[in-house]
């Protein structure tokens, strides 16, 4: 499902010559989003997902009601693992990718102080499973993953202990636990909160467990810029998205129903919920608990050798 969303936001977002570009204080309807940009204008590609919290969170951006004048965005949607390894060969200005890609990019890339998601001390990622069994039965078990550079699969790493895992689209996963092509997912986006209405049962909510032990946000995504950028581009591009962050905050029915496009079916108020969960007030700035929660969730990766070496942390924004 997600990936005829994907393809269908890919027919929206391009025209015949070329992706869309969206200018600063440009409207899709009066630019019909030219193809060229002008001599003076910079095209900056920024990649994110074609879900309802990215879209929500760029929705500002993407139709132009933010941005900064000389700088063009060219939007490329595609699922996080495909942004993951996109990032490993630099493909792209600034994307969202994983905490756990961070690791393997961070040469090349800096962290953009807005745009994470981060799992709180209710709610993250969560394994399930057809009937509930103890978190012990995970370890060496095979589970259905989104990716095996995705946050999600390092922070279960981390808690249960090497694991067998099937990579699959994420969409795909409720599917292959209910119908027992695998015995337990590993879930992201909404399936965190649709999975009990599958009739499966959470066997393990990963937020939760983070926040147990370490009293810090669990950090999933982000979004980072290339260090190669001028440092003036750097900086319009970490303000022009924290300003889209902003913008949907502040005017979020209009914003709500943009991301809607992208729920994949979900009705409005789960979609409102799920939003609500990962574009917040530490996604318009991770602040400080932000920054030691992507810190220590490095740290501990690294001294479980699941990460080469322990990336350096440089913020932006």
């Amino acid at each position: 499902m997600a990936r005829n969303a994907a393809a269908g936001l890919a027919r929206c977002l391009s025209c015949p010559g070329g992706d869309v570009l969206v200018r600063a204080g440009m409207r899709p309807a009066a630019s019909k989003r030219a193809c060229v940009t002008q001599a003076s204008e910079r095209l900056v590609t920024v990649g994110h997902s074609p879900d309802s919290d990215d879209a929500f969170m760029f929705y500002a951006l993407a139709t132009g009601r933010v941005g900064s004048a000389g700088l063009v965005y060219r939007h490329l949607l595609q699922d996080i693992q495909t942004l993951n390894e996109w990032a490993r060969e630099e493909r792209l200005d600034t994307t969202a990718i994983s905490i756990h890609a961070y690791a393997y990019v961070a040469d090349r890339y800096a962290v953009l102080a807005s745009g994470a998601s981060m799992g709180e001390q209710t709610y993250g990622p969560l394994v399930v499973a057809r009937e509930a069994v103890p978190v012990s039965a995970l370890r060496g078990a095979r589970i259905a993953v989104p990716g095996l550079l995705t946050s999600a699969y390092l922070a279960l790493q981390l808690c249960v202990g090497q694991v067998t895992p099937v990579v699959m689209p994420f969409d795909t996963i409720m599917d292959a636990v209910t119908h027992g092509s695998v015995p337990y997912g590993l879930l992201i986006h909404e399936g965190q909160l649709t999975h009990a209405a599958r009739g499966l049962a959470c066997v393990l909510n990963l937020g939760a467990w983070w926040h147990e032990e370490t009293g810090l946000p669990l950090p999933l995504g982000i979004n980072v810029v290339r260090r190669s950028l001028p440092d003036d581009v750097k900086m319009h591009i970490a303000r022009d998205l924290r300003e889209s962050i902003a913008y949907g905050l502040t005017h979020r029915a209009e914003a709500l129903a943009w991301a809607l496009q992208y729920a994949r079916g979900m009705e409005s108020q789960t979609a409102d919920t799920f939003v609500g969960m990962y574009v917040n007030e530490r996604t318009l700035d991770m602040g400080p608990e932000g920054r030691a929660g992507i810190e220590h969730f490095l740290q501990r990766a690294h001294e479980a050798a699941l990460i080469p070496s322990l990336p350096p942390l440089d913020f932006v924004g």
